[in-house]
């Protein structure tokens, strides 16, 4: 089998895996701060409060764990460690849906986030089997794997939660945890491109720290990453309870996965475009459209008077704010020689789950405090602050991709 059939079918296969996975993680999602409240009669702050912070633990782990995973898999290979990741989040799914109290589910979830990390590996995995010229369309491809998962999980979770209940689907979901970590094991070969000018030699962590910080906009991207993820993780938690101020308790969890869904949609239809149109032009100046893009469309949502006015909103922020993660790692692949790749992609991954810890807490703690219309105003604050600060910078260290040596 030739490495560009290889390849294409590895493709297919982390497709269907990341879809597994993807729609497997947001069939939660959507009914988190609504399970927490089966465990008490709580106030609304209590719940908005602990929503944010159970939602946000399982990133602290992977902010740990994530250039650990990076850096192992550029020596020992991925697919071992999608396998594990596949695994372990699975029977930390099934588990959940037998907890009791509140701890109980963030202790699960605070152990779920050292296998956190499936699809970041994933985009290694392909990234160093694609060539730099393609590698915003194929990432994109892949994306859409994530996206079309992101879209369907919260509409199975919602009707799932409102016939089953929660328990139970909390245990369908770690069967399809479960397959995706099948998929890996059977279906994957594992390889990757070396090009002439990229030295195959092992890197020490302080020379690949190294390398970050002496490229400028490598480094930015990368922080401008962990503000994506703080500004669009601090609705995540409090949304279902935003729609059920909006719209009532009648069928909330089917509503909320539509509100979640829903920016999925707008994700799938652009994420592969987005990648090709940066192959083409250029990532900086794709990065810094979609910041700013993804910063107004935002700020809306603090005024919206009905459930269907919130959908419109986060359709048009799928559209956007989707294609920041496979241009950012296509930005990646084609700065960082192969051998780093997966630690540069790890500590990346890393700074964007630290957003992912602040970002749920900080909206859980704006929303109890201040009402829900000040996470959007704070929401578009920072995506406008990293679309601005990122042009800057770029204007300061002009040099395009394909100028840094490797």
């Amino acid at each position: 089998m030739n490495t560009e059939h290889l390849a294409k079918r590895n493709l297919l296969i982390m497709w269907f895996a990341n879809f597994f996975i993807a729609g497997s993680m947001t069939m939660v999602m959507p009914f988190l701060s609504l399970y927490i409240e089966t465990f008490g009669n709580f106030s609304d702050p209590y719940v908005q409060r602990w929503s944010g912070l159970t939602f946000g633990i399982t990133f602290f782990t992977a902010f740990i764990f994530s250039p650990i995973w990076g850096r192992i898999g550029d020596h020992y290979g991925r697919k071992i460690i999608l396998v594990l990741s596949g695994i372990g989040l699975a029977l930390c799914v099934f588990l959940m849906g037998f907890v009791t109290s509140v701890l109980q589910l963030f202790i699960l979830r605070l152990f779920m986030g050292v296998f956190t990390g499936f699809i970041s590996t994933s985009q290694a995995l392909i990234s160093t089997q694609t060539p730099k010229d393609i590698s915003g369309r194929a990432l994109g491809t892949l994306q859409t794997g994530n996206v079309t998962g992101s879209l369907m999980g919260p509409l199975f979770g919602g009707v799932l939660a409102d016939t089953v209940g929660f328990s139970s689907t909390f245990q369908l979901t770690s069967i399809s945890l479960f397959i995706a970590a099948m998929f890996v094991l059977l279906g994957i070969q594992e390889y990757r491109i070396e090009t002439e000018n990229e030295s195959a030699q092992p890197y020490s962590r302080k020379e690949v720290i190294h390398y970050i910080l002496t490229h400028p906009v490598l480094l930015t991207v990368m922080i401008v990453s962990m503000f994506v993820q703080i500004a669009h993780f601090s609705i995540q938690p409090i949304l279902a309870l935003y729609v059920s101020e909006l719209h009532g308790p009648v069928n909330l969890a089917f509503y909320s996965g539509i509100a979640f869904s829903i920016a999925g949609l707008g994700n799938l239809l652009m994420a592969r475009k987005w990648g090709k149109i940066a192959d083409s032009i250029g990532y900086e100046k794709v990065l810094v459209f979609l910041l700013l893009a993804s910063g107004i469309i935002y700020l809306p949502g603090a005024f919206v008077e009905n459930i269907w006015q919130l959908v419109a909103l986060r359709f048009l922020l799928g559209i956007t704010i989707g294609g920041i993660i496979p241009v950012r790692t296509a930005y990646i692949r084609q700065v960082a020689p192969v051998s780093i790749q997966g630690e540069v992609l790890g500590y990346s991954t890393s700074l964007r789950f630290l957003g992912n810890i602040i970002g749920p807490a900080l909206g859980g703690l704006l929303a109890s405090a201040y009402g829900f219309t000040s996470v959007f105003f704070t929401t578009t604050a920072l995506l406008l602050i990293g679309g601005f600060s990122f042009g800057l910078i770029l204007q300061k260290q002009p040099k395009a991709i394909g100028k840094y040596s490797s």
